[in-house]
């Protein structure tokens, strides 16, 4: 104990900012990979609303309105557990600018006219198939690029400023739609990819492939859920991924409140917009801290959703989905705590199978959602979406996660975890 009576070694109650944005932001290869992935993920939500208003457009359908945003969504599935092992087994670098530059051209092809919208769904489910091995690779790259304390704190500059890029693409995409139509819009977002490869390219080292043995997903299965720590993060992922589903249905939605695109880009930016914020302000607590709030801030921002039931206006809807997106900024624990307890020649198929299974839950809830919506108002099913969510957290709530520091060293096949 320290003069003071403190222990920071087992509580980790020092602020965050002793590793703080600012040293975060000194390195030129996380600059270099951060605005490559901003403006990038701004370029994916122009390409979202744009699909979805060309779906509500032409079909006046909520399911399939979610059903083309689930689009955008789904491939993580595959991408996870098929794909993501490549950034174990080549060279991460590598990986990443090969999935900008095939997600660059697809994207293009979206843009030429007369592309059916079959067409443009299927070439929308190729883009987003490429995000599981870039994501991968990404996480791990900035695991070696941000050694010990100052992932964590990446990790909270990462979901804060890549919220707010998300917020400015919903909210530009939805202006850019109702001003020069969906199809030109789509446009942004191929160049996007294409400058995040390049920016990839020029500024991030090369280093060599984790080599991990063997490579595949069953292992990586078999690692996450055999271990406590790393399933509850996990699991803290998966289900929170109910809460997003006011995206899902945000042209319904809009619609139904006498908005059109513009107003259905704020309804989805709003979520985002709050776990900028949230993400921002969490980084300020000990990662002690964080790991224990994750749980009711968790249940609370599915819980907050309720309040729809209540059937509010557009200025009273945003403010919920923004309140929830606030209590959102859980999910910095999440994450580091996730990555944290992983190898290097893990991290890659493991971060796959964690993004697989939160393609899965948000698949299902938003074609659930969609279908509900056709003999429910939206905002009826974003409550019971919420309730719902709120409920399945609480049990995973159950489950205490692990909150100090991997120890170095040890089988690599089995993170250790905290006793009971």
């Amino acid at each position: 104990m320290t003069a003071a009576g403190r222990r920071p070694a087992r509580d980790g109650e020092r602020a965050a900012g002793v590793s703080g944005f600012s040293q975060v932001l000194a390195s030129g290869e996380y600059r270099a990979l951060w605005f490559g992935q901003a403006q990038s993920l701004a370029g994916d939500q122009v390409a979202r609303v744009a699909l979805t208003v060309l779906v509500y457009s032409q079909t006046r359908s909520p399911l399939l309105t979610a059903a083309a945003y689930t689009a955008s969504v789904l491939p993580w599935l595959a991408g996870g557990l098929f794909l993501a092992g490549l950034a174990d087994r080549w060279p991460r670098r590598r990986v990443m600018v090969s999935c900008d530059m095939a997600r660059g051209g697809l994207a293009a092809l979206m843009t030429v006219p007369g592309v059916p919208l079959p067409a443009m769904t299927a070439l929308l489910f190729t883009v987003t198939l490429l995000d599981g091995p870039f994501n991968s690779a990404r996480a791990g790259t900035l695991r070696d690029i941000l050694p010990g304390d100052r992932y964590r704190a990446g990790v909270a500059v990462t979901m804060s400023t890549f919220m707010a890029a998300v917020v400015a693409g919903y909210t530009v995409g939805g202006i850019l739609v109702a001003a020069i139509g969906a199809r030109p819009s789509l446009l942004l977002d191929a160049a996007t990819y294409l400058v995040s490869g390049a920016l990839t390219r020029i500024a991030v080292a090369a280093r060599p492939a984790a080599r991990r043995p063997g490579g595949r997903s069953a292992q990586a299965l078999t690692l996450v859920f055999a271990s406590r720590r790393l399933r509850t993060c996990m699991l803290f992922g998966w289900l929170a991924g109910i809460y997003t589903v006011p995206a899902a249905l945000a042209v319904p939605a809009a619609a139904s409140l006498g908005g059109g695109p513009a107003a259905a880009g704020l309804v989805s930016a709003a979520g985002p917009l709050g776990t900028a914020a949230g993400a921002a302000l969490f980084h300020c607590a000990g990662p002690g801290r964080q790991a224990r709030s994750m749980g009711p801030l968790a249940v609370l921002c599915c819980a907050s959703l309720a309040l729809f039931a209540a059937r509010p206006g557009l200025a009273g809807s945003l403010a919920i989905i923004t309140g929830s997106g606030v209590l959102g900024c859980f999910q910095v624990a999440a994450n580091a705590g996730f990555m944290t307890a992983l190898r290097r020649d893990q991290q890659a198929q493991a971060f796959g199978v964690a993004q697989a299974g939160m393609a899965a839950v948000q698949s299902l809830s938003y074609l659930a959602a969609g279908a509900a919506a056709g003999a429910a108002t939206p905002a009826v099913v974003i409550a019971a979406w919420g309730i719902t969510g709120a409920a399945a957290l609480a049990l995973t709530a159950c489950w205490r996660p692990y909150a100090r520091p991997a120890v170095p060293g040890g089988d690599p096949s089995t993170p250790r975890d905290d006793p009971a």
